[in-house]
């Protein structure tokens, strides 16, 4: 069975996923769709919608066969760590093919670009240093420094944000030394950072919660940009646990983390830098809520994004300790859920996959997976405290999805 592997967050599945979905299908020729799917914490920092089980079970009626995990250590991390861990995953499991969607929709300027940067990496790495130096963030001067030394039109535009992780993917492939083939659909309509609908049908995942968060009294209708079973599951997520999550259900357990550490403390966590931690203390006892935090740290040397990972990280405890010397690939593929399909494919393949396949969280003891444990237990606080025990305890008592 030839199995093409997606990189997905699915916060939540819409209509441009399933297009992804059907359009990877096809260029591949395969018969098995896999996706290694980020957990309950994402790569931009912030907590998913809903929860992992439902965004597999999101997935799975949607099309997708077989739903791994990423685990915490590479999902909330910047996109070369987050592409390393998905890559490793979905290699692990015998995907033939990758395909992601981008903006250049074409492989050949991926390929091109990649190429021409190793022949030039030390003048590359020079330019970032450089750009650094006046103060912008690491992403503006890996973009500033490719512009610097070529203007071709040949070449990859590494200011956008699915140009930058599809390129983060293919170098990925590369230095595992893959036999994975990458595959790029041109994303439709909606770009990823949208935040207005732009489109009848397709719209990004970033405009349709900020249209989830704006609340029943805009009238907002979301319906034709999903569909029908992830519709189906939002509703019943916010029957079960009464609320989505978002960052301000988390903002009470950050300030409390902030406001009890020293400063020697907080310098010990993954991600916080030297003078930064002073900064984040001074925030947290004069910020009223998450929003206005982000607000008073925000420089122009951090991106929005790297400050919600390291906010993400202090939430978790997740020390500078905890993620050093850890390995570049993942050590195992944690199964959430498969299709009658994706049974037949792991029924057949699994003898040959190069990791331990956990399908039971009590059956694995090593120690690495105790991060995203933890971060299930905490992301389970964002709920109300007279019902959040049931998604507390999913983490342990859930077995793998199966969608017949």
């Amino acid at each position: 069975m030839k199995a093409v592997g997606l990189i997905v967050e699915y916060n939540p599945f819409h209509n441009g996923h399933a297009y992804h979905l059907q359009a990877a299908k096809e260029a591949a020729g395969a018969d098995v769709v896999i996706a290694v799917m980020s957990g309950n914490f994402l790569q931009r920092g912030e907590p998913a919608l809903v929860s992992k089980w439902y965004r597999t079970r999101m997935a799975l009626l949607n099309g997708v066969d077989l739903v791994f995990e990423l685990p915490y250590r590479f999902a909330v991390q910047k996109a070369e760590t987050f592409a390393n861990g998905a890559v490793s995953i979905l290699d692990a499991a015998g995907c033939e093919s990758l395909c992601f969607g981008s903006e250049s929709g074409d492989i050949s300027s991926f390929l091109q670009t990649i190429h021409f940067l190793e022949e030039n990496q030390k003048s590359y790495d020079e330019n970032i240093k450089q750009f650094i130096h006046t103060g912008v963030s690491y992403p503006k001067a890996m973009a500033l420094a490719f512009q610097h030394l070529s203007d071709s039109e040949k070449f990859l535009d590494l200011a956008k944000p699915n140009n930058i992780l599809g390129f983060q993917y293919i170098k990925a492939i590369h230095k595992q030394k893959s036999s994975i083939k990458p595959l790029t659909v041109q994303r439709k309509n909606a770009d990823y950072h949208d935040e207005h609908f732009a489109s009848e049908t397709i719209a990004s995942a970033t405009s349709i919660r900020k249209a989830i968060f704006a609340g029943d009294d805009n009238n907002i209708d979301i319906s034709q940009f999903i569909p029908i079973p992830t519709k189906h599951l939002l509703i019943e997520y916010i029957q079960k646990f009464g609320m989505f999550h978002h960052w301000e259900s988390y903002w009470n357990y950050l300030q409390f983390r902030l406001i009890q550490c020293t400063p020697e403390q907080l310098r010990e966590i993954y991600e916080v830098e030297e003078g930064l931690e002073n900064r984040l203390i001074a925030a947290a006892l004069e910020s009223d809520n998450f929003q206005d935090f982000m607000q008073k740290i925000k420089t122009k040397r951090y991106t929005w994004t790297r400050l919600q990972r390291l906010c993400i990280h202090i939430l978790t405890n997740t020390c500078k300790s905890d993620m050093a010397g850890l390995p570049e690939k993942a050590d195992y593929l944690r199964l959430l859920g498969m299709t009658s399909t994706g049974k037949e494919y792991l029924n057949k393949m699994k003898k040959q996959f190069s990791l331990p396949l956990v399908s039971k969280l009590s059956s694995y003891k090593e120690k690495n997976i105790f991060s995203d444990i933890k971060a299930a237990r905490i992301y389970s606080l964002g709920i109300r405290i007279n019902i959040n025990h049931a998604l507390l305890l999913q983490e342990y008592k859930e077995t793998p999805i199966f969608i017949n």
